[in-house]
């Protein structure tokens, strides 16, 4: 009589699953590591310094010109930043009084420079809107 013939592949799969039985697996009830690196550099610094953090600098073009009479200011801040961070930096640094935040995010374009290929920096922007009778004149210093 003959012996049947081993198939070593199916040999070599029970051995691998043999481990992977051993190998412990972690519990599935633990939450994973939150991301907060950013915010705990952000909550030790300063005061004053995390407002300087949060706002970059103002935006001045025709279209922010236009929206100053309607008593808004445009900044271009972080992009973590939140609404509120923003307008708790706008009232502290130019004690003014915040009405509304609008926040906004340009995406960068993809562009050609004397035949080289590079992509500009993506920027949020934030529209400040200030209680009535409250200014900031962004051309001058903080």
């Amino acid at each position: 009589m003959k012996k049947p013939m081993k198939n070593p592949a199916k040999e070599q799969a029970a051995k691998t699953d043999a481990k992977k039985a051993d190998v412990k697996k972690p519990d599935a009830k633990k939450a994973p590591a939150k991301k907060t690196a950013a915010k705990k550099t952000l909550t030790k610094a300063g005061g004053a310094e995390r407002h300087y953090n949060t706002l970059i600098s103002p935006v001045i073009t025709e279209k922010s010109t236009i929206a100053s009479e309607n008593n808004q200011v445009v900044f271009r801040v972080r992009l973590e930043a939140t609404k509120p961070e923003i307008a708790e930096a706008v009232e502290a640094l130019f004690k003014v009084k915040v009405k509304a935040v609008n926040t906004l995010r340009n995406k960068g374009k993809n562009k050609v420079f004397k035949g080289r290929p590079y992509t500009r920096s993506t920027v949020k922007k934030a529209v400040v809107t200030l209680e009535d009778g409250h200014s900031i004149d962004v051309t001058g210093r903080i």
